[in-house]
């Protein structure tokens, strides 16, 4: 509507949330390079596309990258960039200073950045593990916000 196209808080969320759902996408992404790269397709007919069923295999580093790492960031990013959404979405409703939600948006944004290049990169703990809690923050502090506004009408 053009009421929320002129909501400030609002239009930063939603560029925050399009980045978050790009680099979702980059992960997954990923994963289909490294098979590409490796000659190594999860389905025959991707094989035969690529050269004949001989690469209709499984590959170690394939399967390290998709079992492991991008499988986990991925899950990792719908179990925290889905409720932030929920939160972000609500938390522009409640009129909050533009300047104090954009810093919420990005320091969730820049924590989930680092967190998935921490998590492809095999960088040394903790970086992964402050990442998230950074990212969180922000998660914390508009979810009790939300509650202080809404707990009249419970």
């Amino acid at each position: 509507s053009p009421e929320m196209m002129e909501n400030t808080v609002f239009m930063s969320f939603t560029f925050y949330s399009t980045i978050l759902i790009l680099k979702m996408y980059v992960v997954a992404i990923i994963t289909g390079q490294v098979r590409l790269r490796k000659k190594a397709f999860a389905n025959p007919e991707d094989a035969l596309r690529n050269g004949g069923l001989q690469y209709y295999r499984e590959d170690p580093d394939v399967e390290r990258c998709r079992r492991r790492v991008t499988r986990r960031a991925h899950r990792n990013d719908m179990e925290n960039i889905f409720p932030f959404l929920f939160l972000g979405a609500v938390y522009s409703l409640l009129d909050p200073s533009p300047a104090v939600a954009r810093i919420h948006f990005f320091i969730f944004c820049v924590g989930r950045i680092v967190h998935t290049i921490a998590y492809l990169l095999r960088l040394k703990a903790p970086t992964r593990s402050v990442a998230y809690g950074v990212a969180q923050l922000p998660c914390f502090s508009m979810a009790l916000q939300i509650l202080l506004a809404t707990t009249p009408y419970w």
